[in-house]
C-alpha cells in the first residue's frame, strides 16, 4: 500500500506538498528521508539519470517516470508539468497502482494550483493539497477492491517499459553526475586563468621585446634633437 507521498517542483527541489502522516510505521522515517533526497535528485538531474539508465532521451515520458528499490519499499516517482510525484510503497505493492495513484494526484494538482507552481516561494505552500492525497491513498490501500482490481485490467500509459532500480545505484548515479558537473565548471574556470596568463605572458613578451628598442630609438632622437637645437 501507499506509505507516503512527497511533491516538489522540478525546477529547483523546493518542496510543494506532502501526505501528512496518519499512522506510524517502525523504521519509515528513514526511508522518507531518502525519498526526499531523491527527490531534490530527481528534480535537478531527473532527465539525466534516466537517460543514463537507457529510459530514452530526456524529452521522453519514459525519463519522467522511474521506480527506485530500497530494502522493503519501492519509490516510485512521475515529473510532469514542472512536478515531481513521489510515494513510497510496499515492494507487493503493484506498479500499476502505484502509477495511476500518482496520475491521480498530478490531474488534480494541476488543476488546482498548475498556474501557481512557478511562483511558489516558502516550502510547503501547497500543504492543503494532503486532504486530496489522503482521499486517494484509502482509495489506493487494497491491491484486491474491486475497483483497484479493475485498474490493474486497464492500461496505464507506459508503466510495463518502467525498469525498477536500487536507491544506492540512482543515488550514486547523481553523486557521480554532480561531479562531472564540478569538474567541468573547475575545467571551464581553469580555462579562463589560463587565458587570461597566456594575455599577460604575451604582453610581457612584447615588453621585453620592443621596449628595449623603443628605449634606444629615444636616446637616438633626443641625442640628435639636441645637437640640432644647440648646433
Amino acid at each position: 500500500m501507499v506509505k507516503a507521498t512527497l511533491l516538489a517542483r522540478a525546477a529547483d527541489g523546493l518542496p510543494l506538498a506532502e501526505g501528512l502522516d496518519t499512522e506510524k510505521e517502525a523504521g519509515l522515517d528513514v526511508y522518507k528521508q531518502q525519498a526526499k533526497q531523491l527527490c531534490r535528485q530527481l528534480a535537478t538531474q531527473g532527465p539525466a539519470i534516466g537517460s543514463a539508465y537507457g529510459q530514452g532521451p530526456p524529452s521522453s515520458s519514459s525519463a519522467s517516470r522511474m521506480s527506485v528499490e530500497s530494502g522493503p519499499y519501492v519509490f516510485h516517482s512521475l515529473i510532469e508539468c514542472g512536478v515531481v510525484y513521489m510515494t513510497i510503497c510496499n515492494k507487493a505493492y503493484p506498479k500499476k497502482l502505484a502509477f495511476g495513484f500518482l496520475e491521480e494526484l498530478q490531474k488534480e494538482f494541476n488543476r488546482q494550483f498548475g498556474d501557481q507552481i512557478e511562483t511558489a516561494s516558502r516550502p510547503y505552500a501547497f500543504v492543503k493539497f494532503d486532504t486530496f492525497i489522503q482521499r486517494m491513498k484509502k482509495q489506493y490501500a487494497d491491491a484486491r477492491a474491486q475497483r483497484n482490481l479493475d485498474r490493474l485490467q486497464a492500461e496505464l500509459s507506459e508503466v510495463h517499459s518502467i525498469m525498477t532500480r536500487n536507491i544506492s545505484d540512482v543515488l550514486g548515479q547523481g553523486e557521480r553526475l554532480e561531479r562531472v558537473s564540478a569538474m567541468s565548471s573547475n575545467l571551464a574556470m581553469e580555462s579562463k586563468r589560463y587565458a587570461k596568463k597566456a594575455q599577460a605572458l604575451s604582453r610581457q613578451a612584447l615588453m621585453k621585446k620592443y621596449v628595449p628598442i623603443a628605449v634606444v630609438g629615444g636616446i637616438v632622437f633626443f641625442t640628435l634633437l639636441f645637437r640640432w637645437y644647440f648646433y
